[in-house]
């Protein structure tokens, strides 16, 4: 195994893959984004995952990505990437490439459409959990993917690699990640997305969850990082909750469109590298950019990052 697994708490942030005006590869502007979280408070950083467009990426461009993005933020910030790929075979190749260009970790989700059964998802995550020395990330989006991982699945896991270091839940279930928190005995941790549809993260941390792998903190870093803490006393519960009550607008706004048609928009007008999504996925219509670029100025956000 390897000398010493990253274990992701506090705000672990999913990135945008910034597109040229060719709507190309802009890796000069991931390294931007990246060193803009890194001075900001985000904890570590997941690269290609959802957020990131990964299926309108060649498998050219996502060992690019890899490739440069793996050793550029190295001792700067804890980062994984998203290798998940259609079957169990391309899953494993990919995430070796990540292992061998020296990524933290990786996350899995279970591959899109197919619909396994249970035993079969099982057999995945394991297979590819146990073809690297790295961590690996579990995340569960039965919305995007169909299948729901059953918290006994995930337990198993658990139990069976000792690899696993997260499970970021995004789904509309509290009861799943008591399940296993409890099944786990606390010591896998567990963060959730910051869809407000769900409104996991006072739960998910009131649980004794690590914190929140969110979208929102691509345009405010420093307020989801203050939001994220893993709670130790009653400062951090109200502290979580009165961040998760002042962000609440940036949250709907992130999630107005499917993602990552609304944070990349968002990422685009605060004035970061962004440019736009690859087709199919259309950018948000007029009325709501227009009222994100409202929300962008009411909560200052060029001002408190300094961004001209």
């Amino acid at each position: 195994m390897a000398t010493k697994l990253i274990y992701p708490e506090g705000s672990w942030v999913a990135i945008i893959t910034p597109f040229d005006k060719d709507n190309q590869l802009d890796l000069g502007g991931m390294k931007e984004v990246v060193d803009f979280q890194v001075r900001n408070g985000t904890s570590a950083l997941l690269i290609m995952g959802s957020t990131g467009e990964p299926m309108a990426l060649s498998l050219e461009e996502r060992k690019r990505i890899i490739k440069e993005m793996a050793p550029y933020c190295k001792g700067k910030i804890s980062t994984f990437f998203g290798v998940t790929l259609g079957s169990t075979r391309f899953t494993i190749e990919l995430a070796k490439y990540a292992e061998d260009n020296g990524a933290d970790g990786i996350v899995i989700v279970i591959p899109p459409y197919i619909a396994p059964p249970q035993e079969a998802v099982f057999s995945y995550l394991k297979d590819v959990c146990s073809s690297v020395n790295i961590s690996v990330g579990l995340y569960n989006n039965p919305a995007r993917v169909i299948v729901n991982i059953e918290p006994s699945t995930i337990i198993r896991l658990f139990q069976e690699v000792p690899n696993l270091v997260a499970d970021k839940e995004a789904m509309p279930n509290v009861g799943q990640i008591a399940a296993v928190y409890e099944g786990t005995g606390g010591k896998l941790p567990i963060l959730c997305c910051d869809s407000p549809a769900y409104a996991l993260v006072i739960p998910t941390l009131g649980l004794g969850g690590k914190g929140t792998a969110n979208i929102t903190g691509n345009v405010h870093p420093r307020g989801m990082a203050e939001m994220s803490k893993p709670w130790s006393s009653w400062k951090d519960v109200e502290n979580s909750r009165r961040w998760y009550y002042e962000l609440l607008p940036l949250m709907e706004a992130a999630y107005s469109c499917p993602n990552p048609v609304a944070i990349k928009a968002m990422v685009r007008l605060l004035g970061l590298p962004a440019g736009y999504c690859r087709a199919p996925l259309p950018d948000p219509p007029a009325h709501i950019l227009k009222a994100m670029e409202n929300l962008i100025a009411r909560f200052e956000l060029k001002k408190i990052y300094g961004i001209k």
